[in-house]
């Protein structure tokens, strides 16, 4: 992870720093049957996380409504929500609004995409209610146990 200071000192630019995380700063961990989570920032006060995921064929997330907005982006592969017909492949941007109840489905192996989010996932069960909730805080602290645990230390995930 590296940082950019701006080139003129006392600018407005120059309170703010860029911050790079190259490709391979943060490890990807494996969350069961070979798919892999990255968990690039976290902010809790605004309910942001970001994270990148490489999915195997055949995975699935709970059927799940998003309490903010959410912005994907898929680099490789295929997955698709099944309660719609388009299917999410390399180069496809999606956005979720607050709201949105769907169930996600991976179609090919190795598929690599990277969602930006806001609030939490509320997963659901058949009849609708409520089963568990996934946030950003609980997914870094998973994602932290997951990478000491596989032998990756503890990552320097940009975290505010």
């Amino acid at each position: 992870m590296t940082t950019t200071a701006p080139a003129t000192p006392g600018s407005a630019a120059a309170t703010a720093v860029a911050v790079h995380v190259g490709r391979d700063d943060l490890p990807f961990v494996d969350i069961g049957d070979g798919n892999l989570l990255k968990v690039i920032r976290v902010d809790e006060g605004e309910g942001l996380w970001i994270v990148e995921n490489v999915f195997q064929s055949g995975f699935a997330v709970q059927t799940h409504r998003h309490t903010g907005p959410v912005f994907g982006y898929t680099t490789s592969g295929a997955w698709k929500y099944r309660e719609y017909d388009y299917v999410n492949r390399a180069g496809s941007f999606l956005y979720e609004p607050a709201g949105s109840v769907h169930t996600l489905e991976v179609l090919e192996d190795d598929t690599r995409a990277w969602f930006h989010m806001y609030g939490a996932n509320l997963n659901l069960r058949d009849d609708g209610t409520v089963d568990s909730v996934t946030d950003g805080p609980g997914t870094l602290a998973a994602y932290l146990a997951l990478c000491e645990a596989q032998g990756h230390g503890r990552p320097a995930v940009l975290v505010s």
